[in-house]
């Protein structure tokens, strides 16, 4: 159980407490409740003692979860389980949660092939893994009498990669800049998804061919130690034989003698 502490209290600007956590245990101060049992029950309305002596009995906790009701609904948990993984979930919800992202890439109206080709890729990649980009042309000197330039530029670079993503904020001058935004065609949450299958399968076959090599290795390994065993074997045999005939020999000339 989780004592009789009720958690921490904050205060407003005025001074009247406000309870954070909710009251549990002896910290419940009215004569009745409904009472929820800890697989979810309906126990029904008891006092406020036979509350508190089952949750004492089953080792539990008694939480107030409404204490708006009318009587107040309280149920016997394990509190301190309960807020553990309250905050476990949390931090996963959080790790879920999906943050939009605006990346930048700026760009010359007059830019070369090569350059504008690595610009390029740069963008397709943002867009592949679920982020906005941000486009802008900037204008020096006498290019900014040249607008169409940068529009032309923008209108080039948004059909190239029309398979990653879609023109969300059409070209506008600002200042001495052009500025578009394209959006990724895949969600956030969809890209990220990708981009872990990607992984998990790369990790796969890479634990695959270690297995296999792994494999390949203790094969190669036995044929081995098989090739030597039979070469043992026939060096025993041979030498055995040597010896009978040695000692057929001996018999003789000894018989003879």
């Amino acid at each position: 159980m989780s004592g009789t502490r009720s958690g921490e209290r904050t205060r407003t600007t005025r001074g009247e407490p406000i309870s954070a956590e909710p009251r549990i245990n002896e910290r419940i101060r009215v004569p009745e409740v409904r009472l929820v049992g800890p697989n979810g029950e309906q126990v029904g309305i008891v006092r406020i003692e036979d509350a508190l002596r089952l949750a004492a009995e089953a080792d539990l906790d008694l939480v107030e979860v409404a204490p708006m009701a009318k009587p107040p609904v309280c149920k016997l948990m394990d509190y301190g389980k309960f807020k553990y993984e309250s905050a476990l979930k949390a931090r996963e919800d959080r790790k879920k949660q999906v943050n939009t992202v605006i990346k930048e890439m700026k760009l010359r109206p007059k830019i070369d092939a090569h350059d504008y080709e690595t610009k390029k890729g740069h963008v397709v990649r943002f867009l592949k893994a679920g982020d906005k980009v941000k486009i802008t042309i900037m204008f020096r000197g006498r290019e900014q009498s040249r607008p169409e330039l940068g529009f032309r530029l923008l209108k080039k670079l948004a059909d190239d990669v029309v398979d990653y993503g879609f023109v969300e904020y059409s070209p506008k001058q600002d200042g001495r800049n052009m500025i578009m935004v394209l959006g990724p065609t895949k969600k956030k949450a969809d890209a990220m998804a990708e981009a872990q299958a990607e992984k998990d399968e790369a990790k796969a076959t890479r634990r695959a061919a270690s297995f296999d090599e792994a494999y390949d290795d203790t094969a190669e390994s036995v044929d081995t130690t098989v090739e030597t065993v039979e070469e043992t074997v026939e060096e025993t045999v041979e030498q055995a034989v040597a010896e009978t005939v040695v000692e057929d020999v001996v018999e003789e000339t000894a018989a003879q003698a």
